[in-house]
Parts: structure tokens; C-alpha cells; sequence
């Protein structure tokens, strides 16, 4: 991996309009000089594997987000794999009642690609965790789906909310699940010369 010289006038661009992302930096110091989330469809090919996909989404977020000379450019995208099924962001709570349904009792993947950009260069990783759900009775799928926080996540939970406590079990990155490895993230942006945040 190419790295470049540590750089303190960089200054980061995150290119994701996620909550959870900017709370993930600011804990380990870090605060983005601006956040301009891009707008590209997000639709899976046909048969595409769901690591092929995340690699694709993220690049395709980098290289849709501008950025001048003294910019460095953080992006990602997180989803939920079972087996080849990709389970993206729930259109609405029918569609995330199927989805919880079909994690109940079973392990899944959840996969974070991270790509980050500075001039002409891309540094880019993809982290996979495992993760268990436990069976699951329909009182806890509606009682889950009455909190709303299904909304707009990949698999239609958020490992951090109320749906954590259904998860006995990950093999991985809690923070990949969150939707941003840190450890791994930290390193893309050191290669890049960005200085700013715990090391």
C-alpha cells in the first residue's frame, strides 16, 4: 500500500450523510472540515456478490464527492450479507419484519467497504464481521419494529441500538457493524497523510 508523507494541512471531507460515521470519528478525535454526501444509485447488479458490491458503492461515493487540492475524501458503505443475499436498507417496515425474519437464528455477514481518496490516489478496505441474531419471536420482531429503528439501516437493524440485545455473538469489528472499522479506517488515512485523530 502506497503511503504518503503525514500532511497537517489535510483537511477531511466525509462523504456519507451518516450519523453513526460522524460519532465513530469523533471518537477517536476526529471532526471532518466538511461532510458532503454524494448522490449515486445504490441498486445491486444482477448476481453481484455482496463484497463485490460494497467495494463498488464506496469507490462510486469517492469518486462522486469533489474535493480541492488540500482534501482528503473519507467514504463507505455498509450491508448485510446472507449467504449471496444482499439485504440493504429496508423500503418499510414490512420489508424489515421479512428481513429480521429471515437473520432470526441465524449467523449473517456484515460487511464495510472504506475508501478513502487524496489527489489522484485511493487507498481502499473491506472489513467482514460475523454476526449471530437469536431466534426470534414474533412479540420480539414487532416490538422491535415499533422502535422505528430500522429505518434506514442495511438489514433493517443497528447493532448499537435495541436490536443489540438480540445479538449474542460477532466474530470482527463491532465499529464495521456500526458502519465504519475504525482500526482500519485510522490506517487508510495515515497511508493518505492525514494527521488528525487518535493513533
Amino acid at each position: 500500500m502506497t503511503t504518503l508523507a503525514p500532511d497537517p494541512a489535510l483537511r477531511l471531507v466525509l462523504g456519507s450523510a451518516s450519523p453513526r460515521r460522524l460519532d465513530l470519528l469523533a471518537q477517536v478525535g476526529i471532526v471532518p472540515h466538511a461532510i458532503r454526501p454524494p448522490e449515486i444509485d445504490e441498486t445491486p447488479r444482477t448476481a453481484e456478490a455482496p463484497l463485490d458490491y460494497v467495494r463498488r458503492i464506496a469507490r462510486e461515493k469517492l469518486a462522486a464527492v469533489d474535493a480541492g487540492a488540500d482534501e482528503i475524501v473519507l467514504c463507505a458503505d455498509t450491508t448485510v450479507a446472507l449467504g449471496r443475499r444482499i439485504l440493504g436498507k429496508p423500503a418499510d417496515e414490512a420489508e424489515a419484519g421479512r428481513m429480521l425474519s429471515l437473520l432470526s437464528g441465524r449467523r449473517h455477514r456484515v460487511i464495510t467497504a472504506v475508501a478513502v481518496r487524496r489527489a489522484g490516489l485511493i487507498w481502499e478496505k473491506a472489513v467482514t464481521t460475523a454476526v449471530l441474531v437469536k431466534p426470534l419471536s414474533s412479540g420480539e420482531i414487532a416490538a422491535y419494529l415499533a422502535t422505528g429503528d430500522w429505518r434506514g439501516k442495511a438489514g433493517s437493524y443497528a447493532i448499537q441500538g435495541p436490536f443489540g440485545a438480540l445479538i449474542p455473538w460477532i466474530n470482527g469489528s463491532f465499529t464495521g457493524v456500526v458502519g465504519l472499522p475504525l482500526k482500519e479506517t485510522l490506517g487508510l488515512l495515515t497511508a493518505a497523510g492525514f494527521t488528525g485523530g487518535l493513533r
